[in-house]
Formats: structure tokens, C-alpha cells, sequence
């Protein structure tokens, strides 16, 4: 945004006299203008136009170009519009429109009388113009203005009006008839991009009786500066034109000791002032909310406890500082009872006594296996009780029998 109002507030020539509101212009009363310097020309004249929206739901306001008597360097006239209204004033001198320069936007203050205006009138220009491109003024770019010729007065004249800037008299160029554009001219917009502007259109019966508009100026696609220079309209840096006079209905406005004014009455240190604020705040926002953010992350984190698989529920004891956990707890390896029976169900072997996995009827001992289940059938093994540690010649079956060589008795010894 700054982009925009920085080349806005190039700083002009100085005007060679200077003009103000008596005081703010009220509902149905009337304002005094008084000229001030040496450098004017007169006469002198004031052009006030509407500016923005009204209370009044159609337009009342008629555009007002006002000369002043004679040499006089005062003019008094009533405000005939509703309060609330806008409006932005031009005075200009013999040597031109806009010597005087131009106000930033006003505003007419309230009052108890309103029988100066008919709020039942439309009110409506005395001829129309138009332009080509429609809706649209582009920096640099050309403009035809036209009009139908049947309805105008004596020779059409068109001003440019910046609101707190500069006013000027838009050239007209070799007026030409063209099929579907009427009467016109063509128009090089040498305005600066951004700028609000004004187009005032008028004939014989003076300026503004074909009505304004209100544009801003564009750049469009090709940014096109070439004729912009540093005596381009634009508006300008210091105090506005009119002096102090309200610009909001509360009654604050503009006055000789600001100097920051631009186009749109608005003030550019407070926009700057705004903008630095609201950037500075969204940024302390930001940080705090960033803060508790991580102050709740880090008040979550530290609350959580592991959780243990292996405890119990609660009320269940757990074990003591020096037992470990019943999941924990060894158990121990259980060799399993050896099967030695034979086909027969019995023990075969030869000497000495029988081992201690046989029973005395020569059966195998009951395991906790076979207990639990039906019995299985046992494989034939054959033990042989060794005398002299030699090998002894296995029995013959029809199935080989497994072999379980066991260590000597030395039953002989004892003897």
C-alpha cells in the first residue's frame, strides 16, 4: 500500500495564493470561502462536487460551479445538500481551473434546518458523456471521451480533479465523429497509478453540468510510465487546499497544521502508523499463542506415567524390592522319565539287578505323562548289564531292537 501513496505525495509547485472554509459546511447554512495571497487572478470561481454515497437514497446533490463577484476576494453560498454528504472543492482564477487547488473530502455536518433540498428530486446531468475503454483510465494509456453532439451546449470542456491534489483542464484534442463513439476526443491519461480521480464533464452552461465520476487510476498489464514526469498531476505532500473544515460527521477534520493528507481525505502517517501496529500485534499474538502451545505440550508430556504391562491390577501386592516378578521367577527343567519297556511290557536285561526306571514286575513306572492320557505303545529295548565292560551279542527279533549298554556291575569284586 505504501508502494501506491509514496509517488502519490510528490511535492509540487507551490500555488500562488491560497483559499479556505470560513467554516465547516453545514446542512442548509451557509459557508463563506475566503481568498488569501497576492498571486491569484481574478475572478475567481468554486466548483464543488459530490464525493461518495449520501444519506438520501437517490442523488440530491447538484454539482455546484460558483463565480465570485467581480474582484471580491469572498464568497458566501448555502449548502443546500443533506448532511453526511461528501464533497470535494476546486477554486481556480483567471489563469486557469485549479490554481487554487483542490480539497481533500469533506463532509457537510448536520444542522436542524433541512428545508433547503428536495429529498423527492433525482437529480440528473444536462448531458451524458462517455469513455473508451469503458470503466476504466489506465496510466499512460489513450482515452476517447465523446458525447452526443444534439445535446450539448456550445463546446463540451472536461476537468481532472484529484481530491487533496492537483485539478487540471483535460486537453481536448481534434474532436472527431466516429460511428458507434459519437463526438470526441482522444486522451492520454498522464496520471499516476493510484491516483483517485475525478472526470468533470460541462459545456456552455458551465463546468459540471454533464455530472463526474469517479475512478482510480490503473496500470495495467504493461505499466506503461512514459509520460509520466514531475509535473504530472498527482496528488500533492502538506496541507490540502480549504483550510480546517470537518471531514466525519463527529466534527474532526482537516486543518493548516496537517500535513500528511492524501487523495481520500484519510491521513498517511495513521495508515502507516495502522498497518506498523497491526503487523507488530499479529506478530505478539502469534508468539503468545505459541507459547501456551508449547507450555501444554510440554504439561502433557511430563504427566504421563509409562505404562507397565507386567503390573497387575490394582490392590494386587507386587513383589519386594529384592524379589523379582512372579513373571520373572525361574523355573526348573523337569527331565522327563525315561521309556524302557519292551514289547512285552516288560524289562529285559541280563544280571544283576534291574535299573531303577523298572518296576519289580517288570514293568515300567507310571509317569505323569501316561497318567493323563491313554497308554502309548513302548518301542523294544534291550539292556544288557555288562560284566567286563565288553559288548554282548544283541537277541535277534524280527524288528532290531535298541541297544542300552550299561557300565559293569563288579558283583565278583565283592564276593
Amino acid at each position: 500500500m505504501l508502494s501506491l501513496l509514496v509517488p502519490l505525495l510528490l511535492v509540487n509547485t507551490a500555488r500562488a495564493y491560497d483559499w479556505h472554509f470560513a467554516d465547516s459546511p453545514t446542512q442548509c447554512q451557509n459557508v463563506t470561502v475566503n481568498i488569501s495571497g497576492d498571486g491569484g487572478k481574478p475572478p475567481y470561481r468554486i466548483l464543488v462536487i459530490p464525493y461518495g454515497s449520501t444519506t438520501v437514497t437517490h442523488e440530491v446533490r447538484v454539482i455546484k460551479d460558483i463565480p465570485f463577484d467581480g474582484n471580491a476576494n469572498s464568497l458566501s453560498f448555502k449548502m443546500d445538500w443533506p448532511k453526511s454528504s461528501q464533497f470535494v472543492a476546486v477554486v481556480s482564477d483567471a489563469s486557469g481551473f485549479g490554481t487554487g487547488g483542490t480539497s481533500i473530502a469533506g463532509i457537510v455536518q448536520d444542522s436542524d434546518d433541512n428545508s433547503c433540498y428536495d429529498d423527492s428530486q433525482n437529480v440528473k446531468p444536462d448531458f451524458y458523456y462517455s469513455i473508451d475503454p469503458t470503466n476504466s483510465l489506465v496510466q499512460c494509456q489513450t482515452t476517447r471521451i465523446y458525447w452526443d453532439k444534439s445535446t450539448v451546449q456550445g463546446t463540451p470542456q472536461y476537468q481532472g480533479v484529484i481530491p487533496g491534489g492537483d485539478s487540471f483542464a483535460i486537453p481536448a484534442g481534434t474532436v472527431t465523429d466516429e460511428s458507434g463513439l459519437g463526438t470526441g476526443f482522444d486522451w492520454t491519461v498522464n496520471v499516476r497509478t493510484g491516483s483517485t480521480f475525478l472526470l468533470v464533464g460541462g459545456d456552455d452552461r458551465g463546468n459540471g453540468t454533464a455530472g463526474s465520476t469517479l475512478y482510480t487510476i490503473s496500470g495495467g498489464t504493461q505499466n506503461d510510465d512514459s509520460c509520466i514526469n514531475s509535473d504530472s498531476p498527482s496528488s500533492t505532500a502538506g496541507s490540502p487546499a480549504g483550510g480546517a473544515y470537518a471531514t466525519s460527521t463527529s466534527g474532526g477534520g482537516s486543518g493548516s497544521g496537517s500535513s500528511d493528507d492524501n487523495s481520500g481525505g484519510t491521513n498517511v502517517g495513521a495508515i502507516v502508523g495502522g498497518v506498523v501496529g497491526g503487523v507488530v500485534g499479529a506478530l505478539a499474538l502469534g508468539l503468545l499463542v505459541l507459547f501456551f502451545h508449547r507450555r501444554k505440550r510440554g504439561n502433557k508430556h511430563a504427566g504421563e506415567k509409562p505404562v507397565d504391562l507386567l503390573v497387575g491390577d490394582e490392590g494386587d501386592e507386587g513383589p519386594g524390592r529384592s524379589e523379582l516378578p512372579q513373571y520373572y521367577e525361574p523355573e526348573p527343567f523337569i527331565v522327563p522319565d525315561p521309556t524302557v519297556a519292551s514289547d512285552s511290557g516288560r524289562g529285559s536285561f541280563e544280571g544283576g539287578r534291574p535299573p531303577s526306571q523298572v518296576l519289580s514286575d517288570g514293568s515300567a513306572p507310571m509317569t505323569s505323562a501316561s497318567r493323563k492320557g491313554p497308554r502309548r505303545e513302548l518301542r523294544p529295548v534291550n539292556i544288557i548289564q555288562h560284566d567286563d565292560a565288553g559288548p554282548s551279542e544283541a537277541p535277534h527279533h524280527e524288528e532290531e531292537p535298541e541297544t542300552v549298554e550299561l557300565p559293569p556291575a563288579y558283583t565278583s569284586v565283592r564276593k
